[in-house]
């Protein structure tokens, strides 16, 4: 099949090679002329593990393409998807749907013959009646159908997700669309891959809905630690005898200094919006978003007061800055509270993060940035670790020890195990743990 993907964002560059990599023919459309230079170079203008060799090895076998001239794509299309950013608008939360808006009607314009348009995009329930309405009006006879085709990507594993994904969820009416969906992921069905068909309201609330619940999950067991820490209870070990129960499961129940990212923090705020202006306001949603910027906002607190309530002329050592590991993606994440606030306090501090620090040096100021986590910790008084790369996964321990000034470790990700750090000499401290 031939596919027009509008965008070359996260979602749009790698749907766009995987579905290359699936054998059929993709163009990817961008109006940032330098980002599609640099692609057309070889170049991928976000980290994601494996997407460099896979683009590479697709634009080789001429499955894939790039270009800022969308009409010649579009025209020959069987499917367009519509994969553009959808951030959170100033001043209220709602998503921004300009961008949505306006890829529609540029669509309208340059379709010929039935054409599928799908929104990849993350959009609120009755964004696609609207993109239909923008198409209809501006080409009353256009032959098309839009469809529903929601992303569950996590950045880092985007590609296996894509590849080897829970679901796929496809929200139309149209049964010409239904068919040409099925052919376009007709390569999953090898994997038994549920492809699960719904209309399209119902596909655009089930993609919010997923991301709220998964980010409640993250909320009760980060104030689940907050209580173990004020029992003498042990959060990970909550974590795993509740998560042992087949209704919970284990998974998103890591606590730590809060969720971010591209996705969670802007798609529970839209839903709330939502739901708010529906009439049928989402208090436990609404909690979430709320506990989750708080929680953020005290790891710099827990932090001073690990080091004896004062931080002033001191100098901390700080090991991850993007709001996961295996991503430069530094959107809501953690450190951007963290961070302003410790040195805001009086602290030096020296962070190295393995891919995320151009993107924070855009973000933040006062804080030094290291070649490697070593650098960042020698002559520091204290050892602070924000994301959990695999890298500090296995430190040299004896030699963080001499780097230090004092053997003092916050880990907020819970790397290592208390009773062996206590063993090696360090005050450590993690979250939730007695």
């Amino acid at each position: 099949m031939r596919i027009t993907m509008i965008g070359t964002g996260y979602v749009g560059l790698v749907s766009g090679a995987c579905f290359s990599d699936f054998g059929h023919m993709v163009t990817c459309i961008d109006k940032d002329e330098r980002k599609i230079e640099t692609l057309r170079a070889g170049g991928i203008p976000i980290f994601e593990p494996g997407l460099d060799d896979l683009v590479a090895k697709n634009v080789g076998a001429e499955r894939l393409s790039f270009d800022t001239d969308a009409r010649n794509a579009i025209q020959g299309s069987d499917v367009v998807f519509i994969a553009v950013g959808t951030p959170s608008r100033r001043g209220d939360g709602h998503a921004d749907l300009s961008y949505v808006y306006a890829a529609a009607e540029e669509i309208a314009g340059m379709m010929d013959g039935f054409t599928v348009v799908v929104t990849k995009s993350t959009v609120p329930v009755g964004t696609g009646d609207a993109v239909e309405e923008i198409i209809r009006k501006a080409n009353p006879n256009a032959d098309f159908a839009v469809v529903s085709n929601p992303e569950f990507l996590r950045e880092g594993a985007a590609i296996e997700d894509f590849k080897r994904p829970d679901r796929v969820v496809i929200g139309t009416d149209d049964e010409r669309a239904r068919e040409s969906m099925r052919e376009l992921y007709r390569p999953l069905f090898l994997n038994e891959t549920p492809i699960v068909f719904t209309t399209r309201r119902t596909s655009e609330l089930i993609k919010y809905a997923a991301n709220a619940f998964l980010a409640t999950k993250i909320t009760f067991i980060n104030e689940m630690a907050d209580l173990c820490e004020a029992v003498g209870a042990d959060v990970k070990q909550v974590a795993k005898g509740i998560g042992l129960d087949k209704r919970i499961g284990g998974k998103f129940l890591n606590a730590g200094p809060g969720y971010g990212g591209s996705c969670f923090p802007k798609d529970t705020l839209a839903l709330t919006k939502t739901a708010n202006d529906s009439g049928t306001p989402l208090q436990i949603v609404q909690s979430v978003v709320e506990v989750n910027a708080r929680r953020k906002k005290a790891m710099a607190q827990k932090i001073i007061k690990a080091m004896g309530g004062d931080v002033s002329g001191k100098t901390i050592g700080l090991l991850g800055l993007a709001f996961k590991p295996n991503t430069d993606d530094m959107r809501d994440a953690p450190s951007l509270d963290i961070v302003p606030a410790l040195v805001e306090a009086g602290a030096t501090v020296r962070a190295y993060d393995p891919e995320s620090m151009d993107e924070a040096r855009k973000m933040m100021t006062g804080l030094e940035f290291s070649e490697d986590a070593y650098s960042a910790i020698e002559g520091a008084d204290a050892l602070i670790i924000i994301t959990e790369w695999d890298q500090f996964r296995a430190l040299d321990l004896d030699r963080v020890k001499a780097a230090l000034k004092t053997p003092q470790i916050v880990d907020l990700r819970n790397i290592y195990e208390p009773r062996m750090m206590a063993g090696l000499g360090f005050k450590y401290e993690g979250v939730g743990l007695p």
